[in-house]
């Protein structure tokens, strides 16, 4: 089958299979019975190869209610069985055949070893910088089925699996930039890997969660698993066992694709995680996919349930700011506090969890609170907090100074970052010898030991013999860096070629940051960005809001506008775009400290 994929099949011919699976009552699901020549692959499909780990005795787990091999003796067939693989046919001697318990314990054997496996990697994941249940605070999280349900919100994050899933089995997952879509995926996996009591992941057999950047060009699932996140040359896991396990209706298996949006493959036609949404394989598990709203999966299952992130309210950030940022210093602690309430730009930005954490740790690390009155006002301060701690960590005067030339002369940096974003598909990762050439070793070194960009392994599987089997991969730290060093080239575009229009393929929905960093940038380039805004639809309101950067160079533009067009009735209709409702909604949160407002919903 392409791409080694198996689809879910009940009653098939064992000789039709590939893996040969067949089902035996309720003990015994899948198994497989040899290995295949060395013509039809080139991987041992043994499934339990070298391994010897006992059965796992997870509380609800149906797989240590397995009576053991040892208590039963089954005849062996009398005949060799001959199975088809391609065009390859291969006969198995009755030595190799074993009970169907004996398999099935094989299976168990093979599934405990890619979840120990699995775990470590988390493990290592969850644990970078600090661990990531030191830091993690609740957000809101609301769901609803189907299209015409209304939308009920979740008590806690643990809901997702439990409450939420009553309805579907397959869920988007979405939320804005910032709003902690990725460290939400990790605690999930750091709840998995410790048995958390309030988390029903405890009774979850396999958990496997993939950041769907990370994985492009793969053209299965279970080579996915391998390449990302399987430990390094170690692994004795095949990727036949991957996919029988993931067959396997007896294990309680559970899939989160994380980073929908920086997906590689989302275009491209019939790729795995297209088919496994709109049930094509793998029916029997329950998947969520986390996204952004501006950029979900079409063709999903008709059933898909929706799930999305509300970000911090003010209970939420006192709360983070007292477990992540202050620690017990309860002076610090209504410092910060305060600076949220009495600042109204800055309360709506850090209503994303992203600008609270990095606006928090930074204000109370430097003792310094400073008035922020637009977005853009907001990332010049993140990005001197970034270079100012990656100062703090040179060692000598001329690295400081490559660090400091680089904080400022970064145009290389800025038309890679538009070039990611300008076209039709966006390319969010690049192949570290790219970017070395582009940007150059001094500023490509600069960026990563600020921690703008970030490098990772990845493994090659197409590698020759001779060749390397691993490649370094770079991004951005956030795609909000993406976005804020493409406005630095956006405005200087719109500057150079004033007849051009160089936002044709960006859509507002989607990079709504970078249109308000650019006209925050340049007063000048501003008016040309607002001009090219309200040509796009339901563009006018949100221009506005893009207007309102301004005030960070000591200009009052917009909040004129902001107070006759918000005060009264504000009606926000079903029909409107999603640009439309959200503008709408964030304006109203601007000016709802300064004049009073009714909003009626209209369906």
């Amino acid at each position: 089958m392409e791409g080694g994929e198996l689809e879910d099949q009940s009653n098939v011919q064992i000789e039709e299979q590939a893996q040969h699976i067949q089902i035996i009552g309720d003990c015994c699901n899948i198994y497989i019975n040899s290995p295949i020549t060395q013509q039809a692959s080139n991987t041992s499909i043994q499934l339990g190869a070298n391994t010897s780990t006992p059965p796992r005795t997870t509380q609800g787990s149906r797989l240590s209610e397995l009576p053991s091999p040892q208590d039963h003796n089954y005849p062996a067939r009398e005949q060799p069985a001959t199975y088809t693989f391609g065009n390859d046919v291969t006969r198995v001697d009755q030595a190799h055949l074993a009970s169907p318990i004996e398999k099935r314990q094989k299976t168990v054997d093979v599934a405990d070893l890619l979840a120990r496996e699995l775990k470590e990697t988390y493990r290592s994941r969850c644990s970078k910088l600090c661990s990531v249940d030191q830091v993690f605070t609740e957000v809101g999280i609301q769901y609803k089925f189907g299209r015409n349900d209304s939308w009920k919100t979740l008590n806690s994050y643990c809901d997702i699996l439990t409450e939420a899933k009553r309805d579907s089995r397959i869920q988007i997952l979405e939320g804005e930039p910032g709003y902690g879509k990725s460290t939400l995926a990790l605690q999930l996996a750091y709840d998995w890997c410790n048995n958390v009591l309030k988390s029903t992941l405890g009774r979850i057999d396999i958990l496997v969660v993939l950041n769907l950047r990370e994985i492009g060009e793969t053209k299965s699932i279970a080579k996915a698993i391998l390449k990302s996140l399987l430990p390094e040359d170690i692994s004795s896991i095949t990727e036949t066992d991957v996919e029988l396990l993931l067959q396997d209706r007896n294990l309680k298996t559970i899939i989160l694709f994380d980073s929908y949006d920086e997906y590689p493959d989302q275009y491209s036609k019939g790729n795995f995680v297209a088919k496994i949404l709109g049930e094509k394989i793998l029916r029997h598990t329950h998947v969520v996919l986390i996204t952004r709203p501006s950029c979900k999966p079409a063709g999903c299952a008709p059933h898909t349930g929706q799930i999305k992130l509300t970000g911090f309210d003010e209970s939420a950030r006192e709360k983070y700011v007292r477990k992540a940022v202050t620690k017990g210093d309860e002076q610090a602690t209504q410092r910060l506090l305060q600076a949220f309430k009495s600042n109204p730009i800055l309360r709506d930005i850090c209503q994303a969890p992203l600008f609270t954490v990095i606006y928090a740790h930074a204000a109370h690390e430097e003792q310094v609170f400073q008035e922020i009155s637009s977005v853009t006002e907001l990332f010049r301060y993140i990005l001197k907090c970034f270079h100012s701690h990656a100062l703090k960590k040179c060692e000598s005067e001329r690295e400081k100074d490559e660090l400091k030339r680089y904080a400022v002369d970064h145009a290389n940096l800025d038309k890679v970052a538009y070039e990611s974003l300008a076209g039709e598909n966006q390319q969010l990762i690049r192949k570290r010898n790219y970017l070395v050439k582009e940007l150059g070793n001094g500023l490509h070194q600069a960026c990563v030991d600020t921690g703008i960009l970030i490098e990772e392994k990845v493994l090659n599987h197409k590698y020759a013999l001779g060749d390397e089997p691993y490649s370094f991969q770079v991004r951005f730290f956030h795609k909000l860096l993406c976005e804020w060093f493409a406005s630095h080239h956006l405005v200087k575009l719109v500057k150079d070629h004033p007849s051009h229009d160089p936002t044709v393929n960006m859509d507002p929905n989607d990079l709504q940051y970078l249109f308000r960093f650019a006209c925050g940038l340049d007063p000048n380039a501003a008016s040309k960005v607002i001009q090219l805004l309200k040509r796009k639809e339901d563009g006018d309101r949100f221009a506005l809001l893009c207007a309102l950067e301004q005030r960070g160079n000591g200009n009052n533009i917009g909040l004129d506008e902001v107070r006759d067009l918000m005060s009264g009735i504000v009606e926000i209709h079903s029909w409107d775009s999603r640009l439309l409702q959200r503008t709408t909604v964030q304006l109203l949160e601007l000016a709802s400290g300064n004049f009073s407002h009714h909003v009626f919903p209209v369906n």
